[in-house]
């Protein structure tokens, strides 16, 4: 099943893959209890001559507990869920790693903006490149985003990276990631933002140490 997924290349994906499969058998397997439950109770207590209706208030702790007691089992298991899923959330939203390389990506109706700040490492000067729908940056280093956008809520989801962030107008939220695989990886938007929403798509190119070198030559030193 874990065919389902797309192949990860991000440092933190394992963690993200293993919660969902956490959650997904511990769904299953409530699942299976419940409905197996009811068809038990169907078929014991349907309808016969040797089965009288009886009015049952629900006051008693006796039949109260079959209440209590599955909402105190789902409860268990939801904070079962939060204490193993506290790891992914603090490798993918707390304190970010020191960054080798840094962009802003901003969203608009229908693509992504991704600007390069140039050798100066500032934005906002002569030397940034802004290039729409691509992404480049180097294998095994750590990328900084600034994520913000022009106009709607828009998404910025990388299934390969296993990251979906929203980028809100007015805000700008850090992202970051660590790509451990060189290759072509699409970028999708994951909120409904228009009419256009299904073609605002762009590519993550993720390149060796050799290729990326000879990217920003081609780009900052023409």
């Amino acid at each position: 099943m874990a065919k389902w997924f797309p192949h990860n290349v991000s440092t933190f994906g394992g963690d993200i893959d293993s919660l969902f499969w956490l959650i997904f058998w511990v769904g299953l397997a409530w699942f299976v209890l419940a409905e197996g439950l009811i068809l038990y109770f169907v078929i014991r207590y349907r309808r016969g001559k040797s089965q009288k209706a009886a009015y049952i208030t629900g006051v008693p702790w006796r039949q109260s507990a079959w209440i209590l007691v599955p909402a105190a089992v789902v409860l268990v298991l939801d904070l079962a869920v939060d204490a193993m899923g506290a790891h992914a959330f603090e490798a993918v939203k707390g304190e970010s790693p020191q960054p080798d390389v840094r962009l802003r990506l901003t969203g608009e109706q229908f693509g992504w903006n991704i600007t390069y700040p140039g050798p100066d490492g500032v934005f906002d000067t002569p030397d940034d490149l802004v290039m729409l729908y691509e992404m480049h940056v180097p294998v095994n280093k750590t990328v900084a985003i600034a994520l913000g956008s022009k106009d709607v809520i828009h998404s910025f989801f990388v299934p390969a990276l296993r990251l979906k962030q929203d980028a809100l107008p007015g805000r700008e939220i850090p992202v970051w990631f660590k790509a451990t695989e060189p290759g072509d990886y699409e970028i999708l938007c994951a909120e409904l933002c228009g009419f256009g929403h299904t073609k605002m798509r762009g590519m993550l190119t993720v390149h060796t140490d050799e290729s990326y070198a000879q990217w920003v030559r081609e780009n900052w030193e023409q």
